[in-house]
């Protein structure tokens, strides 16, 4: 019995580095990327104060911590 217990954690081990590179790569692949033209655009957009630093960011689909680290 206790072989099959190793074998079964020894044949867990492995498996999960791959998974756990391919979930990284689908983060990298979804992440976005902002230019600076972007980055200017969207904070002048929140300088202005037509609409709140809030629904701002809700609507340019990013964090408000991000927006305040432009």
């Amino acid at each position: 019995m206790r072989q099959n217990r190793r074998t079964a954690a020894a044949n867990s081990g492995p498996e999960k580095a791959p998974a756990e590179r391919v979930v990284k790569d689908i983060r990298r692949a979804t992440r976005r990327q902002f230019s600076a033209e972007e980055k200017i655009r969207i904070v002048l957009e929140g300088v202005r104060g037509e609409e709140s630093i809030a629904e701002l960011c809700r609507r340019e689909g990013i964090a408000s911590s991000m927006y305040y680290g432009w």
